[in-house]
């Protein structure tokens, strides 16, 4: 047998050169809006002090070092989460209406309205997350009950501020206290947050609201 006649490993020797090596590439980079919207509706539904970051890592389906590196830490992750809802339909629609709506009683039935539609919508988890993600916190993590306390503050502030105009403008009596209407309004819709959360139907918190708006001065 000369030499062109030896068979060679690709001619059907019954053995194989060894390929190369297969590449370790970089793992794929996960999705960040994914991952916020993933954060925002584990601390909705359990609040924040309840949601871990193994819960947090597990759910978004990535390594702590990724999360740490594209959040920072879990309160700055929480932090991030509430501007995200604050600018979101279902986070906004107060502002919205406050912003649209030509007069006072305009807007606050619609907040009262489109509140008892959105808290319980089955496509998020029930209530307002600004309202009750926070309510029972350790005392290292009191920074973000404040806060959250802050902005529901801000809010009733907002209330009594329209409020105040519409005094101004004739269309509540001057007898009417802007700062107390505006409590009023804010206690009913953090007490249809938490009604949500306990099974209430649209049905059910559309009905406290037209009672609401019956105090209207």
């Amino acid at each position: 047998m000369t030499e062109a006649q030896k068979p060679t490993a690709a001619s059907g020797s019954g053995t194989t050169s060894p390929g190369p090596a297969p590449r370790r590439g970089r793992p794929p980079a996960f999705d960040r809006d994914e991952a916020l919207a993933t954060a925002t509706r584990l601390f909705w539904q359990h609040g924040y002090e309840a949601t871990s970051i193994t819960d947090l890592t597990s759910a978004m389906g990535i390594r702590p070092g990724s999360l740490y590196a594209a959040f920072g830490d879990k309160r700055s992750l929480f932090e991030e989460v509430v501007r995200q809802y604050g600018r979101s339909p279902v986070g906004a629609f107060a502002t919205v209406a406050l912003a649209e709506e030509p007069t006072a009683y305009g807007a606050f039935a619609r907040i009262l309205r489109e509140a008892a539609a959105v808290y319980p919508d089955p496509s998020h988890p029930a209530g307002c997350l600004v309202i009750s993600a926070a309510t029972n916190v350790t005392p290292q993590d009191a920074g973000v009950q404040a806060q959250l306390r802050e902005l529901r503050n801000a809010n009733l502030r907002t209330f009594e501020a329209r409020l105040s105009q519409a005094r101004q403008d004739g269309e509540l009596p001057p007898e009417a206290d802007p700062k107390a209407l505006a409590g009023y309004l804010g206690t009913v819709l953090q007490g249809m947050s938490q009604q949500a959360r306990d099974g209430a139907t649209a049905a059910d918190l559309a009905r406290t609201a037209e009672l609401a708006l019956r105090a209207w001065p």
